[in-house]
């Protein structure tokens, strides 16, 4: 009961959250990620690593899977599902999206939509290696607690601050944006 407990709170603060909007200015790429949580003795959200390649401006970086929308695909959840599937090899029907977080922009003109959802955990991730060198989960809790100790909670921190480390990790960045906003939501009634 404490799992279906914990994720109808989650799909209820998402689905009734206020979230950022879309940029007024169509200089933006359209870009989509998907928070995903996973259950195992606690809620976990899933990261990625980027890879190490040179030249490439998120090398080695944390995140959320996703990527740029494709013109065939419907929309930026659609987008962030088809990520997914290719990149870690997690299919769709296998996820309940649970709703949109809004709109993140990036120093370098990407508008991501942050999607959050939930997986059943029903294949093994199968990640590849050409765009991610690894995969890893963060406890839920352990990401509150590093917001309230940093006295994040409903304070906005300056960009440079925004960090949650966790173990060798550590996600900054628009990354830290989309996890920054979800706590608050999270949180919103505490």
């Amino acid at each position: 009961m404490e799992k279906d407990r914990c994720i109808s709170r989650i799909r209820s603060a998402v689905q009734n959250g206020s979230h950022p909007g879309p940029p007024e200015d169509d200089l933006f790429e359209s870009t989509s990620v998907i928070a995903l949580f996973v259950f195992n003795k606690q809620l976990e959200l899933v990261f990625i690593q980027k890879a190490d390649i040179k030249g490439y401006p998120w090398a080695n970086q944390m995140a959320f899977p996703g990527g740029h929308r494709d013109k065939n695909d419907l929309s930026t959840k659609d987008t962030a599902l088809r990520e997914l599937a290719e990149e870690m090899g997690i299919n769709r029907e296998n996820v309940e999206v649970m709703g949109s977080l809004g709109h993140f922009q990036t120093i370098n003109n990407k508008d991501i939509e942050a999607w959050v959802g939930i997986w059943n955990q029903k294949e093994a991730i199968l990640f590849d290696k050409s765009e991610i060198s690894r995969v890893f989960q963060i406890p839920l809790p352990h990401l509150i607690d590093q917001h309230k100790k940093k006295d994040f909670h409903r304070h906005v921190p300056n960009i440079m601050r925004l960090t949650y480390p966790y173990e060798d990790v550590l996600i900054w960045g628009v990354t830290a944006k989309i996890l920054y906003h979800l706590i608050e939501v999270l949180l919103k009634d505490h």
